[in-house]
């Protein structure tokens, strides 16, 4: 479709936090301009008049597991290993591979709901994560969670060589390796790991320093911490990043710094499963990457990026009881552009001329967001999923005033998701 964006505010992300009223267009699935009114000859399938409010790249949930719906609000108020191990493990157990597909479908209503235009997705079954996604018109990152129960060295590769050249799927689906952790990961499977990452110069993703107990269990087992091993076996010598890196001593940081990793940021799963407070604003001051994901909605239990952005600036604050650490307009950036560089997403990252039309309009003629002082601040400090007007991905416009456009009625979503749910004890 072609569809025309007019007498509103754009806010690219592109150099800074410049706000422009102009017009953006898009043609097909991608951005053919941004600048002032002018005359065209496209023939526009709709002309959408955003009275005044803002047009910013979609969210970018840089670590998810999307399936984890059928989870939420049943496996609560419990630290991580018992969570994990007396609730998680044994009911995930019980999945089996179509329900991966309707539950990651209840996850895409309420990513497009919050502003999210693409998820940095680990589970089980990366097969029907895609399709899900794909139905949806959801653009998804899949990574490998390779470790000692589920997948193999052998399955994650087929994985990788599938979904990343699988015409089908449009450019909406995409696969990185991976593993779940350390932890759960045997040093053999992990040196396999290895392989591919130098067999395909590519980057690998894991659950890195979760918990103190996680990091002092890796230092009685092998001497060091979980970054140091993972990095004494190459596991980061084509790149890639951690999950949560709440943890991280002096060596590990300057490990990050030197591999160019990227950190995913977890605050409400972190401070829901008391886990800790990551230090967002020394990998600021070391210029390490920070990106920001939901982490699954068992743990969380919400999927929304407005809740994130303001926790992972006001939690460091209270942290270093320092408020002016963790400026929001970084935060912004985290949740946008940073996401999209740290998933791949190099087409998709900004708005500009010849990216993918992935963006979402925030509604500014709402109580909270006004008066209009700094629109970059009241996003991350006031701003809500109410505030969400529309999704579009790849210039299809998935979810509008209330409404999903998804190729299915949401009631048999969660028709789904609650038959899956009662099955599973």
């Amino acid at each position: 479709m072609n569809i025309r964006f007019y007498n509103g505010k754009i806010l690219t992300m592109k150099d800074n936090m410049e706000i422009l009223e102009e017009e953006l267009w898009v043609v097909g699935n991608k951005i053919e301009y941004i600048g002032d009114k002018k005359e065209s000859n496209i023939k526009w399938n709709r002309e959408i008049d955003l009275k005044g409010n803002l047009v910013l790249p979609g969210f970018k949930n840089a670590h998810t597991h999307s399936a984890m719906t059928f989870l939420r609000s049943r496996a609560d108020d419990l630290p991580l290993q018992e969570w994990l191990n007396n609730q998680v493990f044994p009911r995930e157990a019980q999945l089996l591979p179509e329900d991966i597909y309707w539950l990651s479908r209840l996850a895409i209503l309420e990513y497009l709901s919050s502003g999210i235009t693409a998820n940095f997705d680990m589970y089980f079954h990366p097969r029907e994560i895609a399709k899900a996604s794909y139905d949806s018109g959801f653009r998804t990152v899949i990574v490998g969670a390779l470790n000692d129960f589920t997948q193999s060295v052998e399955e994650i590769e087929e994985y990788y060589l599938e979904l990343n050249n699988n015409e089908k799927y449009n450019n909406l689906i995409s696969y990185k390796l991976g593993f779940h952790a350390e932890y759960t990961t045997s040093e053999n499977l992990l040196k396999g790991l290895v392989e591919l990452s130098q067999k395909y110069k590519a980057p690998v993703w894991t659950h890195n320093s979760e918990t103190l107990r996680e990091v002092n269990d890796c230092i009685t087992r092998k001497g060091m911490t979980p970054t140091a091993y993972l990095n004494s076996l190459g596991i980061y010598d084509n790149g890639g990043g951690g999950y949560h890196c709440v943890y991280l001593n002096e060596e590990d940081k300057k490990i990050f710094k030197e591999k160019k990793l990227t950190i995913v940021t977890n605050p409400s799963s972190n401070i829901k499963l008391a886990s800790g407070i990551a230090r967002i604003d020394e990998f600021l001051d070391m210029e390490i990457p920070v990106a920001i994901g939901t982490d699954g909605p068992a743990s969380n239990n919400a999927l929304d990026m407005f809740r994130e952005m303001f926790l992972v600036s006001g939690l460091t604050k209270v942290k270093v009881q320092d408020a002016s650490v963790v400026d929001g307009n970084d935060v912004l950036k985290m949740a946008t552009s940073n996401g999209a560089l740290a998933m791949g997403l190099n087409n998709c990252d900004i708005l500009e001329k010849g990216k993918y039309a992935d963006l979402t309009v925030i509604d500014l003629n709402r109580p909270n967001m006004q008066p209009i002082n700094n629109i970059s601040k009241n996003i991350v400090y006031s701003g809500s999923k109410e505030n969400i007007k529309l999704t579009m991905i790849n210039g299809k416009i998935l979810y509008e005033n209330g409404e999903f456009n998804v190729g299915i009625e949401v009631e048999k979503i969660y028709e789904k998701a609650n038959e899956i749910t009662k099955r599973i004890k």
